[in-house]
């Protein structure tokens, strides 16, 4: 088992990696080499993106549940965090905690940005997309359920 573990930097450059959009945002992209997952990680994907020029690695979104993190190895850009704007380039480290604020990392840059990006992978997350007024519910092993944010209750429940 040992072996599959280490992942080569001779492996790593021969990924094409894959092309990743965001289902609520065609606007985004970049394209994703899931190196945890190559590795057998399941708790946590450690994933080498590359954020062409002008491009947003995601739609603005925040994690109730799961934590995750950037660290910056090229380029510059901008990390929207709630309704801040902070200018970021390589060497910089950025902590999104769960239940947090909203976020998303842009390339704003002249070249290519490449960044590691961690999280965590729980069994279940709520995921809030304030710009699209959605709310999404996942839950392992099923599908994820999308909501109007205006459509969630939040009944009082009685002690048992």
């Amino acid at each position: 088992m040992g072996q599959k573990q280490i992942v080569t930097r001779t492996q790593i450059a021969k990924m094409p990696g894959t092309d990743a959009t965001h289902f609520l945002n065609s606007r985004t992209g970049c394209i994703t080499k899931s190196l945890g997952d190559h590795a057998g990680l399941q708790t946590f994907g450690f994933h080498l993106i590359n954020l062409p020029v002008g491009s947003v690695a995601s739609e603005f979104h925040r994690h109730l549940c799961e934590e995750e993190c950037v660290y910056i190895l090229g380029g510059t850009g901008v990390a929207r965090i709630g309704p801040d704007m902070f200018q970021v380039e390589a060497g910089d480290f950025i902590g999104y905690p769960a239940g947090g604020e909203a976020h998303d990392l842009r390339n704003t840059g002249s070249s290519h940005m490449i960044c590691i990006i961690v999280g965590q992978r729980l069994g279940f997350d709520v995921v809030d997309y304030p710009e699209q007024n959605k709310r999404m519910y996942r839950h392992a092993g099923q599908l994820a359920d999308l909501v109007d944010i205006a459509a969630v209750s939040h009944p009082r429940l009685l002690a048992a």
